[in-house]
């Protein structure tokens, strides 16, 4: 027996308990009620994804008809989530990192506006600033009759902001694949010269050529008739508007919600990012002859991106789940949907396990890609 005071072998064996166990309780669960599911006559599986859905859906980011299945309409719920959720990071980022900036400012006033931004998004539920929202969007703007034609083509009323659409008619596939072409291509151009600038501490005007990069086959394939646009405008009728596209009010006060939330963490992550730079950072900095806030760009905030990483992670995780506070205001969101097929097929454990899964598997990619970017931007020893 004296593998037992064997250090690595009582680890091994540890964790295998552990394992064990959970699966045994998530068994136990599960012919549990499943048995209890039998005894009262209540189908189990996932066939009822395959059913027609039978019912609309008002907003989706991918095609979706009554007609299809509900396999599509649970997958409409997931793309309507990932879609706002990204948005929300993306804005509430850019709008974070300017607030946290300004709470560093040397200007009192800039100082304190900033703070009252940060505490009054932190200390208030979430759910009662989107109810703020919606209700402003519903109460202040007028009816569709009477619609705000704030430019040629551009309508704002209670029902949402309508806006010309473009559709590509024919080359979809050519310009998408000039697209990430040129993307891919822009990309290694602007590391190549990021790092020669690094390297010999010239200016070689990388950003500008993988701007021209990116934009090159685009333009080229279009001198050569690849593809054509087709654009929407939409039109004022006496009830309602016709055409473009229709951004509801549900997604904007969802989108305004979560971005605001998201911008109010992100800039408190940022400032203490960049209180954890050493002063002497700065002092250096200013001993060279640069400008505060190019110290700021180059000097500080590189360093302390390294410290802001993995707290923003966090941030990101948690806008992805606040999403499904979207049923709150009626966005037909991956929750909202998944509620929808509950009651129209009695399915409640599957369903629930369905978007229990959505959630983890989008929660475990999130980390997986910020923990690469961290890995990546974190200081490697010699």
């Amino acid at each position: 027996m004296t593998f037992l005071h064997d250090m690595r072998f009582r680890a091994y064996f540890y964790q295998v308990v552990a394992v064990g166990f959970v699966v045994l309780v998530g068994w136990t669960m599960f012919a549990t009620a499943s048995g209890n599911l039998a005894k009262q006559n209540i189908a189990t599986g996932f066939d009822f994804l395959t059913r027609p859905a039978g019912f609309v859906i008002t907003e989706a980011a991918i095609a979706f008809e009554a007609t299809d299945t509900i396999g599509r309409a649970i997958l409409v719920g997931i793309a309507n989530t990932v879609k706002v959720s990204l948005l929300a990071a993306f804005f509430g980022t850019v709008l974070g990192l300017a607030v946290g900036i300004a709470r560093m400012s040397r200007n009192p006033l800039l100082a304190r506006l900033a703070l009252v931004y940060v505490e009054l998004l932190r200390n208030v539920p979430l759910l009662l600033y989107l109810f703020l929202w919606y209700s402003l969007i519903i109460l202040i703007l007028p009816p569709v009759k009477q619609a705000l034609n704030l430019l040629p083509g551009v309508y704002l009323s209670n029902s949402g902001l309508v806006v010309p659409a473009a559709f590509v008619e024919s080359g979809g596939y050519a310009l998408l694949a000039c697209l990430l072409g040129g993307a891919a291509a822009a990309f290694l151009i602007r590391v190549a010269a990021t790092r020669k600038r690094v390297a010999t501490g010239r200016s070689n005007h990388g950003g500008l050529i993988a701007l021209g990069v990116l934009l090159a086959p685009v333009l080229l394939l279009w001198l050569v008739n690849g593809f054509s646009v087709n654009w929407d405008f939409p039109t004022a009728g006496k009830f309602r508007l016709t055409g473009g596209l229709h951004v509801r009010p549900e997604f904007v006060a969802l989108l305004f919600g979560l971005a605001l939330s998201v911008s109010a963490n992100v800039a408190e992550i940022v400032r203490a990012g960049i209180q954890a730079v050493n002063k002497g950072q700065w002092e250096a900095s200013a001993a060279l002859g640069l400008a505060r806030g190019k110290t700021m760009r180059l000097v500080v905030l590189p360093q302390a991106l390294r410290i802001i990483i993995p707290p923003l992670t966090n941030t990101y995780l948690t806008v992805f789940k606040n999403s499904s506070l979207a049923i709150a205001i009626g966005y037909p969101d991956l929750v909202m949907v998944s509620n929808t097929v509950m009651n129209q097929t009695g399915q409640a454990i599957e369903t629930i396990a369905i978007f229990m899964g959505v959630y983890l598997a989008l929660s475990i990619t999130i980390s997986l890609v910020m923990n690469w970017y961290n890995a990546h931007v974190a200081l490697k020893e010699r």
